[in-house]
């Protein structure tokens, strides 16, 4: 017992780590846990998350990481490559809108006004053009507009293809998924989605929907997508590479 808690006392759950790999110097999150049997890598938007046994050793750690070095760097090359650049909330930036670019117009207003899209433009009317924050926030508002009857709308043109009835649809805020979907019917799609071009908006939607007859990624999941996506392949290809 007292070797356990001195186990649990050096050894914590998360922390941070940096390493060499293939020559880089490379920050990682590492995670232990008693549940695991094996050490494993993911890489995402945050960078590489280690999760090892909780007693494992670091020498097993270190062979891991020495093994899987190429590809980590490889991996963590191809997340910063397609990174999308950070938006600055000015006059004349470019704003991403299902598929299209649209050109983000400031104007000086002493009067509260939703956004506006004229053509290629959407128009935002503050108090004061040096807020950002309040700039994107107006922004933020029309893209939740925009965004909710129109991901309703394709929910409702594929549900009754896949033979299901969702429950409701919600907007989600979620950080590393573009959907997910309830046992119960909920259906929650990524506000992001909105920037995309619709085949891949519908992608998503299909996705989810099929979750109401699967729910998991068997190959029984994959036959009731494809019904009704046949291209599905090439369409989840192209959205993993979009970062979101």
């Amino acid at each position: 017992m007292l070797e356990k808690l001195r186990n649990l006392v050096t050894k914590p759950a998360v922390e941070q780590r940096a390493t060499s790999l293939a020559g880089k110097q490379i920050i990682y999150t590492l995670k232990r846990s008693s549940k695991r049997r094996s050490i494993g890598l993911r890489i995402d938007h945050r960078g590489l998350t280690v999760s090892m046994p909780l007693r494992a050793s670091e020498k097993w750690l270190d062979t891991v990481l020495q093994e899987k070095a190429q590809w980590v760097v490889e991996k963590l090359d191809g997340w910063q490559a397609r990174a999308p650049d950070e938006v600055q909330w000015i006059n004349g930036e470019s704003l991403d809108y299902l598929g299209e670019q649209l050109t983000l117009r400031v104007e000086i207003s002493l009067f509260s006004a939703p956004a506006q899209l004229r053509k290629n433009e959407l128009w935002v009317f503050v108090r004061n053009g040096n807020e950002p924050k309040k700039i994107e926030q107006a922004v933020t508002r029309w893209y939740q507009q925009e965004a909710l009857p129109l991901l309703k709308q394709r929910v409702d043109h594929y549900a009754p293809l896949l033979n299901v009835s969702p429950r409701t649809v919600k907007l989600s805020n979620a950080k590393t998924q573009w959907g997910c979907c309830t046992a119960r019917g909920t259906v929650h799609l990524n506000l992001q989605l909105i920037k995309l071009p619709l085949h891949l908006i519908d992608y998503v939607v299909v996705h989810e929907l099929a979750h109401l007859r699967e729910m998991n990624h068997s190959a029984a999941f994959w036959q009731e997508v494809e019904s009704v996506c046949p291209d599905y392949l090439l369409r989840r290809a192209e959205l993993k590479s979009i970062a979101l």
